[in-house]
């Protein structure tokens, strides 16, 4: 078999988004939903707050003119004054607590003195220092929407609408094999020709980063029938099925041929990309598989263009390709026919973004990952970027 017919980027990504088939909803706990992904609209059932609330630990009082007013109740957090007041009384109250009927606004307290029961207050206007109800939200609006992926504010924003449960998209289980008969677990001594398997923990670090639940990192070695039997499992076990290496042309190269077999319909092999061209991509029965390069880290550039957004679109999120610009703190060289992806560090200065190179770029090169904020996406052509010049990024 030939060399492949290169694809772009872009175009890659399309085919990947367009095999996706969105997962069913599990109902989830609140204390478990955090990174999960919201499977229907969260609606406010009554306004937030539902009461008028003091914003000051101090006085509630009609709104009008200085004087003296009698204490007549107190108002706290969680024990309301039942009894609307009458003119000329007021009400010890405190931060969070109702307003009573008959006051319309709050003097904190150090604005005030106390004589004898009664309270000195100044001249205040209607609606001071109070929080209205519904001020947040009002009964009936739709605060969070379905596809928003659940941090710590939507967690507490769905707590406070009174929800004990919310229905989210269920995590992709995903499933992670690494082949190679010179891979070797960490721990473990190596022998002649042998490296340690970082692919399988590096990929599957970022499937859980993404919102899978990872059910499996396995190692298969370069054998055709363990690879049948090995991805047959997986195929059945996994929403997503990550295969790093094994997928080029070579003699023992066994992951593509076991695939065919196995039912998994090509959607692509071969993107014009620098590192990662020999990227597969197919499918079977709505589970999707990626064979991404053996090379640490063109499997995990792959992963992050490729498999991250699809894993996000499985439970229904946005995919999270975050773009943006910056300008080359130094020239980078172009590939005459792939788009490059070059890790780099961001620095700010007064114009934005300066995105320079980690370090040295070969697809071999795994700490090149390490301390990278964005992949600078270089277009294919001759000669150089220019120090200075806008390049394009993607955050990391």
């Amino acid at each position: 078999m030939g060399a492949p017919d290169l694809i772009s980027i872009d175009e890659a990504r399309q085919r990947v988004l367009a095999a996706v088939r969105p997962l069913p909803a599990d109902e989830v706990e609140l204390p478990s939903a955090l990174g999960r992904v919201l499977a229907a609209d969260a609606v406010a059932d009554r306004d937030l707050p539902p009461f008028d609330a003091s914003a000051m630990d101090g006085f509630a009082v009609p709104s009008g003119d200085a004087g003296s007013l009698r204490i007549e109740a107190e108002s706290r957090a969680g024990a309301p004054a039942m009894t609307p007041l009458i003119p000329g009384t007021a009400c010890r109250i405190s931060t969070g607590a109702v307003v009573p009927a008959g006051t319309h606004a709050v003097v904190p307290v150090e604005r005030t003195e106390e004589r004898d029961g009664e309270v000195v207050v100044p001249a205040i206007e209607a609606g001071a220092n109070v929080r209205r109800a519904g001020e947040d939200v009002r009964a009936g609006e739709t605060v969070l929407s379905a596809s928003l992926e659940i941090g710590p504010a939507e967690l507490a924003v769905l707590a406070s609408l009174g929800l004990a449960s919310v229905a989210c998209a269920r995590r992709p289980r995903l499933a992670v094999l690494a082949t190679g008969d010179e891979l070797v677990e960490p721990g473990e001594d190596l022998g002649p020709g042998q490296i340690r398997n970082s692919n399988a923990y590096g990929v599957a670090a970022q499937a859980a980063r993404s919102g899978a639940e990872v059910v499996e990192r396995g190692h298969v070695a370069d054998d055709a029938d363990a690879t049948h039997a090995a991805l047959s499992a997986a195929l059945d076990a996994a929403d997503v099925v990550c295969v790093t290496g094994g997928v080029s042309v070579g003699r023992h190269d066994h992951v593509k041929p076991a695939l065919a077999a196995l039912g998994v319909e090509e959607r692509f092999w071969g993107v014009r990309l620098q590192p990662g061209k020999p990227t597969w991509f197919g499918s079977r029965d709505g589970t999707l598989v990626f064979g991404l390069p053996g090379n640490p880290v063109s499997a995990m550039v792959t992963f992050h263009l490729f498999a991250r957004p699809a894993v996000r679109a499985l439970q229904g999120a946005d995919p999270g390709i975050r773009a943006a610009h910056a300008r080359a703190g130094d020239p980078l060289r172009r590939n005459p026919k792939r788009d490059q992806m070059v890790r780099v560090r961001l620095e700010q200065d007064g114009d934005g973004w300066v995105a320079r190179p980690t370090k040295a770029q070969m697809s071999h090169v795994l700490t090149s990952m390490l301390g990278a904020d964005a992949l600078a996406r270089i277009p294919a052509g001759d000669g150089d970027i220019a120090a200075g010049e806008r390049i394009d990024i993607e955050l990391l």
